[in-house]
């Protein structure tokens, strides 16, 4: 189903209209109370949903979940027009800019015929949007903001570095890296150091984004494919524990494992 894009652009000027009489001095008391830092959880709590609902391929979710995506957005914008920064159509502005700026092989004479050429423009670009900025990032991974969680910053850092060159030869070198790793955390075990065998699983989990990488495997959807799984899995083991009169705390390791290979043959 399409729609036309004016109709979709006067649906959001109806959410910008909305969001500024909620704060509008006789407006929602709760909504005028909040802030940038009280709205970040909201925001954090939003994209989770939404990727939970593209991981159901539940689109009537979907299309909920991305309305409330979208009021992050304008909820920030009005709370720093209020303010005097900038407005919604300020952002605009700057992403439709940005689109068009950093696709020069579409919008420009610039030619890119894989996605690994994309990024390796993109940085070239994204470098030059930075020369003569204040305060400008001294070293090639100063860019990547600390303030995300760590995984995505892991793949961030690994990314960066690989297309500095800075990488290894293959999938075959990353999985011998992963062994030494599982080695040293076996060893930084024997020990009994909780600070070792921290800093050996950090490294452990950095070995394994990059594994995804070279795999081409997004780490974070896969973890989350994973959770989804045992969570399938677990329920079936609890079911069937239930249809007997037994609960999962009450059976033996046995009695569960056997009831988890059924599970996994469904």
């Amino acid at each position: 189903m399409h729609e036309d894009p004016q109709s979709a652009g006067d649906k959001l000027q109806t959410l910008i209209d909305i969001m500024s009489r909620l704060r509008a001095p006789n407006g929602c008391p709760w909504d005028r109370e909040q802030n940038f830092d009280t709205i970040k959880k909201y925001t954090v709590e939003e994209t989770y949903e939404v990727l939970d609902a593209i991981d159901r391929r539940n689109w009537a979710d979907l299309r909920e979940e991305l309305g409330d995506f979208m009021l992050q957005a304008v909820f920030y914008a009005q709370m720093a027009s209020e303010e005097n920064h900038f407005s919604l159509g300020d952002c605009l502005d700057a992403i439709n800019e940005k689109l068009i700026r950093r696709h020069p092989h579409i919008f420009g004479e610039e030619t890119a015929g894989t996605g690994d050429e994309v990024l390796k423009l993109w940085d070239a670009i994204k470098t030059e949007e930075k020369r003569g900025k204040p305060e400008k990032p001294q070293g090639l991974l100063d860019g990547i903001p600390r303030a995300q969680p760590a995984l995505i910053e892991a793949q961030q850092i690994s990314s960066r570095a690989a297309r500095s060159g800075f990488d290894w030869s293959g999938t075959e070198d990353v999985l011998a890296k992963l062994h030494e790793e599982i080695a040293e955390f076996r060893a930084a075990q024997e020990t009994g150091s909780a600070g070792d065998m921290e800093d050996e699983l950090g490294d452990l989990m950095f070995t394994i984004v990059n594994l995804a990488r070279f795999a081409k495997v997004d780490p974070e959807q896969a973890l989350r494919r994973t959770n989804a799984k045992f969570r399938q899995r677990f329920g079936y083991v609890e079911k069937r524990l239930a249809e007997q009169g037994e609960t999962v705390t009450g059976s033996s390791i046995d009695r569960l494992e056997a009831l988890w290979q059924q599970a996994k043959t469904r």
